[in-house]
């Protein structure tokens, strides 16, 4: 059987190649009537524009290189599937890197992807959230951005003005911090993660803003620095449950800090939230399916990776596109926390009462 190329749609409709292109590629307006009798005949002969010569006219791959730190954290597979969900659509593949965290394998992507000359690039994590990243770093991602479309994802490099598309961590950390106030909380320690991040900054500096905003000291054993993984989590919880004089919240820098914190209030036999409340960011999945459910900062992550293609797409297609693209997060108030309000109402009830 004849194998069906784009010109046999093309004398069949009875329109020119370069229209049916269009209809392909979805690149300018066709009228409805055209669209809708090329897309009949397309369908009717199971029509697959070839990639190869594709690539080849347009200098197109129609793949989009995905450059992330850590592919077993849940907040970097949520943000994939809304760049899966939405590039599918528009036609791309892709060329998914995971650096483990290693700056040389993010110079080694970055090398590879240009190589394969993918038509854009996402990059997530790593050096992009250093809060003092090294200039040789740095001028490898300006240099691949200078030939290949690129767009970073929740992170900046200094002295740049690359694409990027973000969620508002510092707001996120305001509106948890404000919440545990707002609920009569006063003693509150933070759980960070590294201090040379600079989401950890971001949050940190927002988190004393908010509590000196309300007449509130910060002690300094009351913010404890590790990394994002349960088991530091956990290992702060412990410190801060050693503590004389105990907080009665803890803010934690993402999930998987704030599961390690529960999980070593639980150890100690402490109520959660009976004694203590916890509050965790980025709403993964985990979240909702641990008991009690965590009260969380949502960081909307398949948001975050639609709206990166979207950007990526325009400037593929060179179109205007603004520099910085922010969603704003949420806080979903789950069973991890309570308000003390309600006991100190109590109390004064009772007090009342005896009178």
């Amino acid at each position: 059987m004849k194998q069906v190329t784009i010109y046999d749609i093309a004398k069949e409709a009875k329109v020119s190649v370069a229209t049916v292109s269009r209809v392909l590629n979805n690149t300018a307006p066709v009228k409805d009537s055209t669209r809708s009798k090329i897309m009949q005949l397309i369908d009717q002969y199971q029509f697959q524009p070839n990639a190869l010569a594709r690539s080849l006219s347009k200098k197109e791959t129609g793949t989009i290189g995905v450059i992330l730190p850590d592919v077993t954290n849940p907040f970097f597979p949520e943000v994939f599937s809304g760049i899966e969900r939405v590039a599918r659509d528009m036609g791309y593949t892709f060329f998914l890197c995971d650096t483990l965290g290693n700056y040389d394998r993010e110079s080694q992507y970055l090398h590879i992807l240009r190589e394969k000359q993918v038509d854009g690039i996402i990059f997530l994590g790593g050096r992009i959230n250093l809060s003092k990243c090294k200039p040789e770093l740095v001028e490898e991602v300006v240099e691949t951005a200078n030939r290949i479309p690129l767009v970073l994802v929740n992170g900046n490099l200094p002295g740049t003005s690359l694409y990027r598309v973000i969620t508002d961590e510092s707001k996120g950390a305001e509106i948890a911090t404000q919440y545990l106030i707002d609920s009569g909380h006063r003693k509150i320690a933070f759980i960070a993660g590294n201090d040379n991040m600079s989401t950890t900054a971001q949050k940190v500096r927002a988190f004393k803003r908010i509590m000196e905003r309300n007449g509130l000291k910060v002690p300094a054993d009351r913010v404890l620095y590790g990394d994002f993984s349960m088991v530091s989590g956990e290992r702060s919880m412990v410190r801060i449950l050693s503590q004389p004089d105990r907080p009665t919240a803890v803010f934690c820098v993402n999930d998987f800090t704030a599961v390690g914190a529960l999980k070593a209030a639980m150890k100690a036999g402490i109520q959660v939230p009976g004694e203590i409340s916890i509050v965790g960011y980025d709403d993964i999945p985990l979240a909702s399916a641990i008991y009690p459910e965590l009260t969380t900062v949502k960081q909307h992550m398949d948001r975050l990776g639609a709206n990166a293609v979207q950007v990526l797409h325009k400037l593929i297609m060179k179109e205007k596109v603004r520099k910085l693209t922010v969603i704003e997060p949420e806080l979903v108030v789950r069973e991890s926390t309570r308000s003390l309000n309600e006991d100190r109402s109590k109390e004064r009830e009772v007090e009342r009462a005896e009178v």
